[in-house]
């Protein structure tokens, strides 16, 4: 017997291409938390997208030549996804992490599939299965063992402050960026990177110059230079074409499942880069959100589209 399409190697493709987002976001927030003291949220955000539409624009110019009236047309909803995606997540993101701690910060980031979810049945009357609901539950079960290191105890420890309100509310903005993706214009996934890139560090600039007349202008030495190149290349181009790729391929929902992989990445590259060893609830964590996602995939079946929802969404993406 044949295993289910979904398990076949074509079927597993768009799985594999979601995975590589939160691998580079975890990258992310480590290097977020370790640079905190060495530039200013807003300014780390603005350099990011600035080089990031620049290290694009070779690769995207010609295409989003040939996608030129798309972008006219549609360039309102296309700011929006810049505002909510690249300049309001990310610049709450580094705010967050100078005053909230990382289990705070991690466990807080794990409910975006939740929201994703809910937002979904409120946009879209996409409903989800018991089983579903079981998965997801059990995704945020195992990602918030990782967080609390198997130890729930550490919930005591779990006092609110301003960094953990500007997690919850970059959350928020990511997961309506995630459900709005389906109502974007039909351009080419590199137009459609290019153009959002370029608002988001349009919108920042003002908050950039601002910033600067409060606190002064960042200094830029060789760390700053190879966390900003880092963060341009990696969690922002690389990441975010396979996240609106697998978005387009699976759908919000299933797609954001994936975030709770984030922790886990975190807990990996801590063994990788710090010498951490895994341990027993790294492990259990890592089981749970397996079984979360197969549980939500194999008994989830297609999402169904609403008729305001457009079919596809441009040329497939040169993966």
């Amino acid at each position: 017997m044949s295993p289910p399409a979904a398990l076949r190697p074509a079927g597993l493709a768009p799985y594999a291409v979601l995975a590589v987002a939160p691998l580079c976001w975890a990258g992310n927030i480590v290097l977020a938390r370790g640079v905190a003291d060495l530039i200013p949220p807003v300014a780390f955000a603005f350099f990011r997208w600035t080089l990031a539409s620049l290290l694009l624009l070779p690769f995207a110019l010609r295409q989003a030549a040939r996608d030129r009236r798309e972008i006219r047309r549609g360039w309102k909803r296309l700011a929006v996804l810049a505002l909510l995606g690249i300049s309001g997540f990310n610049t709450l993101l580094y705010a967050a992490v100078h005053t909230t701690t990382a289990i705070n910060g991690a466990l807080l980031q794990t409910s975006m599939p939740a929201v994703i979810v809910l937002l979904s049945l409120l946009l879209h009357r996409e409903r989800v299965s018991r089983a579903q609901l079981a998965g997801v539950l059990l995704c945020i079960a195992g990602a918030a063992g990782i967080v609390l290191r198997g130890d729930p105890r550490r919930l005591a420890q779990f006092d609110l402050v301003p960094g953990d309100l500007l997690m919850a509310a970059a959350v928020v903005l990511y997961a309506l960026y995630s459900v709005l993706l389906r109502r974007r214009p039909p351009l080419h996934p590199l137009s459609l990177l290019a153009a959002t890139f370029a608002f988001g560090a349009a919108a920042l600039f003002p908050a950039f110059l601002a910033e600067c007349a409060l606190y002064g202008a960042p200094a830029l030495d060789g760390r700053v230079a190879a966390s900003v190149l880092y963060v341009a290349l990696f969690p922002s181009i690389v990441a975010y074409f396979c996240w609106n790729r697998g978005i387009d391929r699976l759908g919000p929902n299933r797609a954001g499942l994936f975030i709770n992989l984030i922790p886990v990445f975190a807990a990996l590259l801590s063994v990788a880069l710090l010498g951490e060893r895994v341990q027993g609830f790294h492990l259990a964590g890592l089981a749970l959100i397996a079984g979360g996602m197969i549980l939500f995939y194999r008994r989830g079946g297609p999402e169904r589209r609403t008729r305001r929802e457009p079919a596809a969404t441009g040329p497939p993406a040169r993966e």
